[in-house]
């Protein structure tokens, strides 16, 4: 019996042995046996580093509209686009402008005649390809100089006057972008510009003793411009009343000529030197006072003031330019001095 004692407690050791093993053996086995986990995907960086998407409602105190003397109020509706892109970057901005009787729409000729409140809409596009981006370097930045672009872009305008313009124009020429203080920018641009319109006025009932243009359709001169914008945070100012911002643009474009051929229409009608400007706005953050950092620029309010000379092109030093002249006085419709306020929201 104690012989059989021992057999049996030596046979429970050695089981224990084989059972302890064998546990070693299978959860080393199944370690090694399982598939190692995957490290994990490196997610793709997104098309757009900068995708900023506005609406805007603003109006204008005092604008103008050429031919129609004095001044006119216009509600503005803007839907407005910012992209940076990897090669650069992209602007689009679209806006209906709602003017007062004193701009009256088609068909009247002239104001208080019953007609209701002229409607425009102008869209612009701007797209730039960096050259450090482009070719990879840093080779066009140096001091405040940030790059030099390649840019190219458009404006198109209709308007329901009697003029009934029907503006298309681009655009091409470099960029050079320069840093401001508290992350801000100066861009100045100069450009080459074609533009091709359409002016009522330029039809033959309108033009004697020139044979005028019969369908009013104008392809003007090539001409050069120079389009400059800057934004600018005032970072300077104590921590408790950081919500302000300055920005500003202005755009230069040079003589087109009469948007006809030599002798068709009045030699009056030749385009001068336009300078259309915003050259200052203040904008305040009104969603990072009340919602805080996280919803900077969210909702903006603003004021600015808009002054546009010669517009068009039209010369308003000209008596006998018979569209800012009436009678031989000038009637203040071929340049804009306008106070403009509004309301910015990004969605």
């Amino acid at each position: 019996m104690k012989s059989d004692r021992i057999s049996i407690a030596s046979t429970a050791r050695a089981l224990r042995v084989v059972l302890v093993m064998t546990t070693l053996t299978v959860a080393h086995s199944s370690a090694a046996d399982l598939p190692a986990k995957a490290p994990a995907p490196v997610a793709d960086a997104p098309f757009f580093l900068v995708n900023d998407n506005r609406l805007t409602y603003s109006y204008q105190f005092t604008a103008t509209d050429p031919g129609f003397p004095g001044t006119t109020a216009k509600q503005v509706f803007a839907f407005t686009h910012f992209d940076i892109w990897a090669y650069g970057t992209n602007f689009i901005n679209l806006e209906l402008l709602k003017s007062s009787q004193s701009d009256p729409a088609n068909p009247c000729l002239a104001q208080n005649q019953g007609c209701a409140g002229a409607t425009e809409f102008y869209g612009l596009f701007r797209s730039t390809f960096g050259f450090n981006e482009v070719f990879n370097t840093r080779a066009f930045t140096f001091g405040p100089l940030h790059n030099v672009s390649f840019e190219i872009g458009a404006d198109v305008n209709t308007e329901n006057t009697f003029l009934a313009p029907s503006k298309r124009a681009i655009v091409a020429g470099l960029q050079f972008g320069f840093d401001l203080p508290y992350k801000g920018y100066f861009n100045v641009a100069p450009l080459y510009y074609q533009e091709w319109n359409h002016n009522s006025f330029l039809t033959p009932g309108f033009t004697a003793p020139y044979p005028g243009i019969v369908d009013g359709n104008t392809r003007f001169n090539g001409t050069w411009a120079v389009e400059i914008n800057y934004y600018m945070a005032l970072g300077f100012l104590p921590e408790t009343l950081r919500y302000f911002a300055l920005s500003g643009r202005a755009g230069f474009y040079g003589p087109k000529g009469t948007g006809a051929a030599a002798g068709v229409v009045s030699p009056a009608n030749n385009a001068k030197t336009e300078i259309n400007s915003e050259p200052i706005r203040l904008t305040f953050d009104a969603s990072k006072l009340i919602w805080g950092p996280k919803y900077t620029h969210f909702v903006d309010v603003w004021v600015a003031y808009r002054y546009w000379q010669n517009k068009f092109g039209l010369d308003d030093n000209n008596p006998a330019n018979s569209t800012c002249f009436t009678a031989g006085v000038n009637n203040h419709s071929c340049t804009e001095r306008s106070l403009s306020t509004g309301v910015s929201v990004k969605f």
